[in-house]
């Protein structure tokens, strides 16, 4: 049974320089965009009850609130649900986050990304220090009680003194939950065909990371998984169960889903998404071998890391006999903690978190 989902609304004022997701079209095409969306859903979506729903882009409150009603109304939800709707701080006006509330989202994740005029300029933001401040006063006046904010590290220009500052403003600001991501520059972005200067280097960045990771446990945030802080009970709920290793329905251009034993990704291309809402540009089945090294590799990823009696049980195997040799290297290399029952990525092990999970997959 699937029980959470994942919608893409790939509208945006502006891309950013950094972004290489499958966005930045304009809101004019809304539309059809929204016809081959429900359409899609009518054909794919089995009525189940859900627990989480997570409307992401792209800027998906750049919709009128009746589209994000309508999509919202397609669903039935069990008596605890999570809707999570990502907004930019220079997207919604003060009555828009009423209304938002109103319609039924209970958890807005606000793309914030650094409180540093000058960098978010560099990076392609629209927004200013200011908007931020403006958005949350109107988000707290509006009810919502479970924000989120994103943050970077590791930005051109950025230094360690800057990223304190976005920390010591974002602990002022009442909000329940942080990510922190790197910056990873792909491609297909605007930075990977023009290399920005004066980026950290690999030290820098790594001592960004455990600056965030110090300063967060000290205000009581929860670090529960590798990019992810929370107050306690804030934890996303959706976001938890991609790392858990659940199925989740994916709609809309280039939304992933993974359903029984197959991962699939809708097709990439707007134009063609519209005529052809249900075609897939990847759907893979996967072996039994495949689903297991995917609930190790997310399963790393929580904090509280791997529990041993119930991967085995659940994949019928002995995975301290089958991952000795891995689980020895890496725990002589204090980048692994095995105890208790649990296998988990130390604060170090974090650092190197690719090197130690690609371990477990097999070529």
């Amino acid at each position: 049974m699937v029980e959470h989902v994942y919608i893409h609304i790939p509208f945006c004022i502006r891309k950013c320089n950094y972004c290489s997701f499958v966005s930045g079209f304009n809101i004019k095409d809304k539309q059809e965009y929204l016809e081959a969306l429900f359409y899609e859903i009518s054909q794919s979506y089995k009525k189940e009850k859900i627990k989480t729903l997570y409307i992401g882009g792209g800027t998906p409150s750049l919709l009128e609130c009746r589209d994000i009603e309508k999509i919202i109304n397609i669903f039935n939800f069990h008596n605890e649900f999570e809707i999570t709707l990502e907004t930019n701080p220079e997207t919604v006006e003060k009555e828009k986050f009423k209304k938002i509330k109103d319609i039924g989202i209970n958890r807005l994740s606000l793309g914030v990304q650094s409180f540093n005029d000058n960098i978010l300029k560099l990076i392609g933001r629209n927004h200013t220090r200011k908007n931020i401040y403006e958005a949350l006063i109107n988000i707290k006046n509006a009810g919502f009680n479970n924000v989120s904010i994103d943050l970077i590290y590791g930005l051109p220009n950025q230094n360690t003194d800057i990223l304190k500052d976005d920390i010591d403003n974002a602990l002022k600001l009442n909000i329940q939950h942080i990510s922190t991501y790197g910056l990873k520059i792909e491609k297909e972005s605007f930075f990977g065909k023009n290399p920005p200067l004066n980026l950290p280097d690999d030290e820098m960045q790594a001592n960004m990371f455990l600056y965030l990771c110090k300063i967060l446990k000290e205000n009581n945030f929860n670090h529960y998984e590798i990019s992810n802080f929370a107050l306690n009970g804030y934890e996303s709920k959706h976001n938890c169960a991609y790392w858990q290793n659940k199925n989740y329905y994916g709609f809309g251009l280039n939304a992933s889903g993974y359903e029984g034993n197959c991962r699939y990704k809708n097709i990439s291309d707007f134009n063609q998404y519209i005529k052809s809402p249900l075609k897939k540009e990847e759907n893979t089945k996967l072996t039994a071998q495949e689903i297991l090294e995917d609930e190790i590799f997310l399963g790393l990823r929580l904090k509280e890391g791997i529990n041993i009696e119930k991967i085995n049980n659940k994949y019928n195997i002995d995975f301290e006999k089958k991952y000795k040799t891995i689980i020895q290297k890496y725990t002589a290399l204090h980048l692994l903690e095995h105890k208790n029952n649990s296998i988990k990525l130390t604060e170090k092990g974090i650092l190197l978190s690719n090197e130690v999970m690609s371990e477990f997959i097999e070529i």
